[in-house]
Parts: C-alpha cells; structure tokens; sequence
C-alpha cells in the first residue's frame, strides 16, 4: 500500500533538497566557495569558469537531480487527487531553494539546472526544445545568461502554444519569471553593452572569422 505525507511536507521537502547546492557541496570538498569568486554566483557558468569541467559537470548534475527528485517525491508521496499540483509544486520549491538554499545562508544559484531536472521528470518532451534554444543562443552570441533566460522563456511559449494542463502551464509560466529575475543583472549588462561573452562557445563568429 501507497503511503501518503502531508500535504505541505512535500513542498516543504522539496525546498530542502533544493537547498543542497551543488558548487557549494563539491567546493566544500575542494576548500572553496566559488561565490567568493569570478561572478560570485553558485551555479553551473561560475563553477566551470573558476574551477573547470569536471567541476561544474557534478554541479549540473547535483542540481538536476535534486530537480528531478523533487518532481518525483510530488508524484510518488502526494495523494492522487493532489499529485500532479503538489508535483509541479514541489519542482518551484526545489527551484526557490537553489535560489535561496536554507543551508548556505540563502544566497545560491539561479535555477536553471534545478528547472531542467524537474522537466525531465514532469514535461520531458519540452527539455530538447529548451536546449536546442539554449544552444542556438549561445552559438550565435555567446551570452549564457540570455540563453538561459531564452530558454525558460521558450518553455512557457511552448507550454501555451500546446495548451497544456494548468499545473504545468503555471509552472512553466514560473520558471520564465524567475529566471529572469535571477538574471536581472545579466540583462541590464546587456542592455549597458557590458555583459560578458563565452567567446569559445561563439562557433559561427569564430567560422565567419575565419573566411
């Protein structure tokens, strides 16, 4: 027999397990606190841009776990009258905690990754269409944050354009917002010309050059 937790366990649960940083668990390995450096954020750019590749692999792949996971405990321990909304909520608390992680003085990353795991587990057809947007932008400008923000955003497009549930839609609709929050300064960079690029990952700049 399927056993039941409380309604508010769940998400509460799930913003706990979004806490557990990725970057900042493996930097505690490493003796280092990557918000101490390059853009002080704890996500997956900042980790591979000061600590390399096989670093900011196992950060992306903690924090897309930890979102599939939330996703999951939604839709194993929730009562079937509720699950498929406590699941997409328990996917936005695991998002909230990376952002704001209880565990490391509430300043964290900004959700990206955290909302790929949960779509993998709630909405997996979307995740190629989402990287496929993350990529193009990142080829053609070489900007990660505008990728990232371009990205969730296409999600929610893609959301209304299908007309997909209402917990979904919302949920998709969310991480659009909140991705663009948590690259509110990107953005004004951008805006002011003073963003950063990721030069190698400009692949037709570099071809166009070239010729």
């Amino acid at each position: 027999m399927t056993g039941h937790l409380p309604t508010f366990v769940l998400p509460l649960a799930a913003y706990l397990i979004g806490s557990l940083s990725g970057s900042l668990l493996l930097g505690r390995l490493r003796g280092v606190d990557i918000r101490t450096m390059g853009s002080g954020n704890a996500g997956g750019t900042n980790a591979f841009r000061t600590q390399g590749l096989a670093f900011a692999l196992g950060v992306v792949l903690i924090d897309i776990g930890k979102g599939a996971l939330a996703a999951w405990l939604g839709l194993r321990f929730a009562p079937a009258s509720s699950a498929t909304w406590l699941a997409h909520a328990c996917a936005f608390a695991a998002m909230v905690g990376h952002v704001w992680p209880v565990w490391h003085g509430f300043r964290g990353g900004k959700g990206a990754a955290t909302a790929v795991g949960a779509l993998i587990v709630l909405w997996p057809m979307s995740v190629p269409v989402l990287l496929a947007v993350w990529i193009v932008t990142l080829v053609l400008t070489g900007y990660v944050g505008l990728a990232t923000v371009l990205a969730g955003l296409s999600a929610a497009v893609l959301g209304m354009v299908l007309r997909v549930a209402m917990p979904l839609h919302l949920l998709t609709v969310a991480i659009a917002l909140l991705l663009v929050y948590t690259h509110r300064a990107n953005l004004a960079r951008l805006r002011a010309g003073t963003e950063s690029r990721f030069e190698k990952a400009r692949l037709l700049h570099r071809l166009l050059r070239r010729k």
